[in-house]
């Protein structure tokens, strides 16, 4: 079963018909005592400041759970400010500690326009390539929401380009991974990429 978190500050509605289209069965979790059947994946989405997102993450309880989780192994894919909110800390509106499963701090996106809203290709880096199965995405066209980023992670496995600037777009390490993008807007191909991701992080093949 996948899970998907409910904090009060995520697109739930767009992951789960997402997830319903690819025929993979998922729950909304709105408390962390909500989850009852064995979990093969957590997902945390989320839309809005990183300050205020977090706050409610960890009001609700999440926070000492996701870490409990991870500690155990546990899989989890984050979208947008939910990938943003696994890594160390985020410098929107002064600096917040974020949960520290992805190297590398959040910053604002320092490009035109701004903020950045719309369509973009994925660069897949080639020496991370036995992370994630990217051939069938290469240079893929996703769906992108937002003005601030990771500009560099040790964890990044692929970076877009917005006028001279590169930032990372989809990030991996171990059992954790994130997309700056929208892969439940981003089409068909967009759906095929979380597929691909769910079906990794689950231990298939990711194809």
């Amino acid at each position: 079963m996948i899970g998907v978190i409910d904090y009060g500050a995520g697109n739930i509605g767009n992951v789960m018909r997402a997830l319903a289209a690819l025929k993979m069965p998922a729950e909304v979790l709105k408390k962390p005592k909500d989850e009852r059947k064995p979990l093969s994946l957590l997902i945390l989405p989320g839309v809005g400041s990183f300050p205020a997102a977090y706050r409610h993450l960890k009001e609700a309880g999440w926070t000492d759970f996701l870490k409990e989780y991870r500690d155990a192994g546990g899989a989890i894919l984050g979208i947008c400010l939910g990938m943003q909110m696994l890594c160390e800390g985020s410098f929107e509106e002064g600096y917040t500690p974020g949960l520290g499963f992805i190297p590398g701090e959040v910053v604002r996106l320092e490009a035109k326009p701004w903020p950045h809203i719309g369509w973009n290709e994925l660069r897949w880096r080639k020496d991370r390539a036995a992370e994630f199965d990217a051939k069938p995405f290469e240079g893929a066209d996703v769906y992108f929401v937002h003005g601030y980023c990771l500009l560099e992670s040790q964890a990044c496995i692929a970076t877009t380009k917005l006028g001279e600037k590169s930032f990372v777009s989809a990030v991996k390490w171990g059992p954790i991974m994130g997309f700056q993008f929208h892969p439940e807007r981003s089409g068909k191909l967009g759906l095929a990429l979380f597929k691909s991701a769910v079906l990794s992080l689950k231990g298939g093949k990711g194809k």
